[in-house]
């Protein structure tokens, strides 16, 4: 069989290649020349042998071509060592197949690595934001590259407006973010404050809007992270603390003076709901009935915000009923 690897027909080498390729007995000494031979024979080896290792594919990977790649990301049940060495390495076709390659074990770190190396590809986008295990910061970083396309669209900006599209894809992205707080949990809900404080994305109205939607984890994570106190502390003082000790905790995060007393409002409308039972959209509401003050600077863009979100509810509370009502007529 060595003395065969010379043969200068291709027809006999991939001959050799097919009867080999699923032998986990194959001699290495054949089967790794085999995978470094022309396309069609390399192929046989590279997507089926038993008898390649992960070092043997992650060498592939590194000094072969493009198809060499290609032919891994194929392979059935790539352990994450592979993947890891492909999505460094890889191209955006690569990582699409990476992607598409169901019994490819990829880690947190090579997913998150794939959204930053190719999230401005729409197709990776597409199927990394479709993946249960994509983590947090990299869901939240994609959000962000869709809004950015979004807005560089020029027919977008002829039909919306350059100015207002600036704004309308801000505020999306806000509201998919907190969306992604939502499903988000445990140690992953501090990775997704880290990368959120890194960005400057924990603007005070970021975080009123978290809180009036009722990310109640995660904003209690954010308070940790801005106020540098110990979690034990910060949950207690949002769940039983005096309004004076919960300003306090706002204004050691960086929330001013002015605006703390908006901030604990909505705390205390919190802990009134969650002793009552009573649904969460009614916070906004009254807590908007009771900031219709005037304000200045950083108070007045949280009460324009919050005053937003109130109508925003009722419109969605009255489609919801008309919804329902046309269906019970029907």
């Amino acid at each position: 069989m060595v003395f065969l690897l010379d043969d200068p027909a291709p027809k006999v080498r991939l001959a050799l290649a097919e009867a080999l390729a699923d032998n986990p007995d194959a001699p290495r000494t054949v089967i790794l020349p085999l995978s470094e031979d022309q396309p069609e024979i390399a192929a046989q080896v590279i997507l089926r042998s038993p008898v390649l290792t992960d070092r043997d594919l992650v060498d592939l990977a590194a000094g072969g071509s493009g198809l060499t790649r290609s032919l891994i990301a194929h392979r059935a049940a790539l352990s994450p060592a592979v993947c890891a060495a492909l999505v460094e390495v890889g191209s955006v076709c690569d990582a699409l197949t990476l992607l598409a390659n169901g019994s490819a074990r990829l880690t947190r770190r090579s997913l998150k690595q794939l959204s930053e190396r190719f999230g401005d590809d729409g197709e990776v986008r597409a199927l990394l934001l479709d993946r249960d295990d994509l983590p947090s910061d990299a869901r939240h970083a994609l959000v962000e590259k869709v809004g950015s396309a979004l807005a560089s669209d020029a027919l977008v900006q002829a039909a919306v407006g350059r100015q207002r599209l600036e704004r309308v894809t801000r505020e999306a992205c806000d509201v998919a973010t907190i969306g992604v707080a939502a499903d988000t949990h445990g140690d992953e809900v501090v990775r997704l404050v880290e990368h959120l404080r890194v960005r400057g994305k924990l603007t005070p109205v970021f975080l009123m809007q978290a809180l009036c939607a009722g990310r109640i984890e995660f904003f209690a994570a954010a308070m940790v992270d801005l106020s540098g106190q110990g979690e034990r502390r910060v949950r207690s003082i949002l769940a039983d603390g005096r309004e004076p000790s919960v300003r306090a905790l706002f204004e050691a995060a960086g929330l001013g003076s002015d605006i703390s007393a908006l901030f604990a409002d909505a705390i205390l409308l919190w802990r009134k709901d969650a002793k009552r039972g009573e649904h969460r959209l009614s916070v906004t509401a009254r807590l908007a009935a009771r900031t219709r003050l005037a304000g200045d600077g950083a108070q007045q863009a949280l009460l324009d915000m919050i005053e937003g979100l109130a109508i925003a509810e009722r419109r969605q509370s009255a489609r919801s009923y008309a919804l329902t009502a046309a269906r019970d007529a029907a």
